[in-house]
């Protein structure tokens, strides 16, 4: 029965992402997956990757952004500390129809390709800044799929001890429902992503200043959310403002292992 629940949420996805704005709908606190802010040294050379991967570039307040169904990558020129492996957000995922197809058509275009041996028709890609990618591939699925490719999920990696006080705060700060992942790990649904909260075997480091400098939610009603999450003791490490951003509000905080988290108002717009 879980099962089923899982594939007719991802189904539900599909089909919104598809007849309906670039983010999915917001859950009941009004929040939906965002964004991903990358550091690149080239960003020339990065879009390509991700308009290989799927992406339509855009610009937002000059900055190059690649849109994709449920979540949008921004590439914010600099040079990154390291990629993702080794920081508390391992990679993000993206569902395609078929994922051995769209792995080996990555590689023919010299993509860095890393099989995983653990699950059929899914993958590892690698920016060019190391930013882990993982594509997955549900045959179950590829009938009713409609769209070349979805933001699928957000792999953490923490401390053992962390991992069910992450599934906790995350559900607690923005609504992301608790859920079991594969072999029963810990896991917690927000629209347009997964949040599955893997253990590390080292000790994490911070995402700032790394390749995947920080995730990003879109927020209704954000200037109210955030006197709310103060009111709960968050601290911000840049508070609510909409000062030099036309096209949406923002604040930023860090969550209690180190991944640095920016609330938007009005990416959906986009």
């Amino acid at each position: 029965m879980k099962k089923l629940v899982s594939i007719l949420s991802f189904v539900a996805l599909w089909s919104y992402a598809v007849s309906s704005a670039q983010l999915l709908a917001p859950n009941e606190v009004g929040v939906t997956m965002g964004h991903l802010d990358t550091i690149v040294r080239d960003v020339e050379v990065t879009k390509k990757f991700w308009i290989l991967l799927g992406g339509t570039p855009i610009k937002v307040r000059g900055m190059d952004v690649m849109k994709f169904p449920g979540v949008f990558v921004f590439l914010r020129k600099g040079e990154p500390s390291g990629g993702s492996i080794g920081t508390t957000v391992d990679h993000p995922g993206f569902h395609v129809p078929n994922g051995d197809e769209f792995l080996a058509k990555m590689k023919a275009a010299g993509v860095k390709v890393e099989p995983n041996p653990r699950r059929s028709g899914l993958g590892y890609l690698y920016t060019p800044d190391d930013l882990r990618v993982e594509i997955l591939g549900n045959e179950v699925l590829d009938d009713k799929i409609t769209i070349p490719i979805v933001s699928q999920h957000i792999h953490f990696s923490l401390p053992p001890s962390a991992v069910t006080e992450a599934q906790a705060w995350y559900g607690k700060m923005f609504g992301a429902v608790a859920t079991v992942g594969p072999q029963n790990s810990a896991a917690a649904d927000l629209p347009g992503a997964r949040l599955y909260f893997g253990k590390s075997p080292n000790p994490p480091l911070p995402t700032e200043g790394r390749s995947l400098d920080h995730i990003g939610f879109e927020v209704e009603n954000l200037e109210a959310f955030c006197k709310q999450l103060e009111a709960s003791g968050v601290k911000f490490d840049k508070p609510y403002s909409k000062s030099g951003q036309a096209d949406y509000a923002s604040a930023e905080l860090t969550d209690p292992w180190g991944t640095r988290i920016e609330l938007t108002d009005g990416l959906d717009r986009l």
